[in-house]
């Protein structure tokens, strides 16, 4: 205790470690009831000591060393020897080639899918009257893709990760953890005494934050609002999680029309039922070895989706490199008015499935699915999609197939 003043005289806070022993204070009363019941001494009557009022007052307390103590905050700042972090560190090389392989079969493959069919379902509601078109729609695409999957979660949503959890309901329970905003009691008295205390914050950020956190716990509607978002945004996901399956198997197998003459759309429809059959029945499996079952085929995927983007790109025309140029979205919206508002519901197709990177987080570390998707999966797309759109500037006609007619 004696090193522990001259600390604090010489201005620093030692920092104990989490595993060492440490002092506390325990009261002298509760010691005394412990020790006559692990002798058996309680009362004639059963109960325990009465404790007279002025012994209340004057309850003393006395300083006991404990044995190795885990601080939870320690924990949260992953500064105990031992304690299970979110991100997997120090791994093997080939244990992370596995995981990313995982991570390609279970987290990308809807978002990978989507230049099946992302400008056909444009171009059917905006149909191409130039090469001004394509290179608006293609913009549209570009800027879809930079903001929703790239900055949106890949750089924001990915942090607010709930001690590795993703989804919607896990960051509400992360809001309600941190803010008094659930409609149900869902606190121990020790998070109470814990949220009562209220430090001086030289930060404005962090000054911002409880003046948004103390208009949150004193609005009820705030507080509805909030779980209704939360409702609503979990049923999308679900309701996502519905209709991909059938879009993507659809538009995949839609492919064999082209190069297989004897093939119509009830054929297409058939083959797709038993695809999606094979599909379901092997999810009981587990995400492990489903993920490294479909993984290498969506590692395949991707290379050549980019191997075929940079192939049009050299055989048509380079010109479409322009899109990386906003202005073209206006002009697309001046030439096409309502019909380029009712396109752009097609262009959200190309970000179908983004939400998986954070609704899926939990088997997977926020490091890894950022890398998979910037050096792989998001240059892919790009080409892909720059791929079909050199294409088109020579095939105005073939919008409905583009994807399968601009494959070489």
């Amino acid at each position: 205790m004696a090193e522990e003043g001259s600390e604090k005289e010489n201005g620093g806070s030692a920092s104990m470690d989490s595993m060492e022993s440490r002092w506390v204070y325990e009261d002298v009363w509760e010691s005394e009831i412990d020790d006559r019941l692990a002798d058996g001494g309680a009362t004639e009557e059963g109960n325990f000591p009465r404790m007279d009022s002025d012994d209340e007052d004057i309850a003393e307390q006395k300083l006991i060393r404990t044995g190795p103590h885990i601080d939870s905050f320690d924990v949260e700042v992953l500064e105990v020897p031992g304690a299970q972090r979110n991100d997997i560190e120090d791994v093997t090389m080939g244990r992370r080639l596995i995981l990313a392989f995982q991570t390609l079969g279970v987290v990308f493959g809807d978002v990978g899918t989507s230049p099946l069919y992302t400008f056909s379902v444009m171009f059917s509601k905006a149909p191409v009257s130039g090469n001004e078109d394509i290179l608006g729609a293609l913009s549209l695409v570009l800027y879809t893709l930079i903001l929703f999957p790239l900055i949106k979660y890949v750089l924001i949503v990915l942090w607010a990760n709930d001690n590795g959890e993703g989804g919607t309901f896990a960051l509400y329970s992360l809001i309600c953890r941190h803010a008094k905003v659930s409609l149900l009691p869902n606190r121990l008295p020790s998070d109470t005494r814990i949220f009562s205390f209220r430090l001086k914050v030289p930060s404005p950020e962090l000054e911002r934050s409880l003046k948004l956190m103390e208009r949150l716990e004193a609005s009820l509607f705030l507080k509805k609002l909030i779980l209704m978002l939360v409702l609503a945004a979990t049923s999308m996901v679900i309701a996502g999680g519905v209709v991909t399956p059938a879009m993507s198997v659809i538009s995949a197998v839609d492919g064999l029309k082209i190069g297989v003459s004897g093939i119509k759309q009830d054929h297409v429809v058939m083959i797709s039922v038993a695809f999606l059959i094979i599909l379901f029945s092997v999810q009981k499996y587990g995400t492990s070895k489903v993920g490294l079952v479909v993984g290498p085929a969506l590692f395949i995927w991707f290379c050549s989706l980019g191997g075929i983007g940079i192939y049009n790109l050299l055989k048509y025309d380079t010109m479409v490199l322009r899109a990386f140029n906003p202005v073209h979205i206006y002009y697309f919206f001046k030439r096409n008015s309502t019909k380029a508002w009712y396109s752009l519901g097609g262009c959200l197709l190309c970000a179908t499935g983004s939400e998986a990177m954070f609704a899926d987080l939990c088997y997977f570390s926020v490091r890894s699915v950022q890398l998979t998707f910037m050096f792989l999966v998001l240059p892919c797309l790009l080409l892909g999609y720059l791929g079909q759109a050199a294409y088109l500037m020579e095939n105005h006609a073939d919008t409905t197939q583009a994807f399968f007619s601009s494959i070489p």
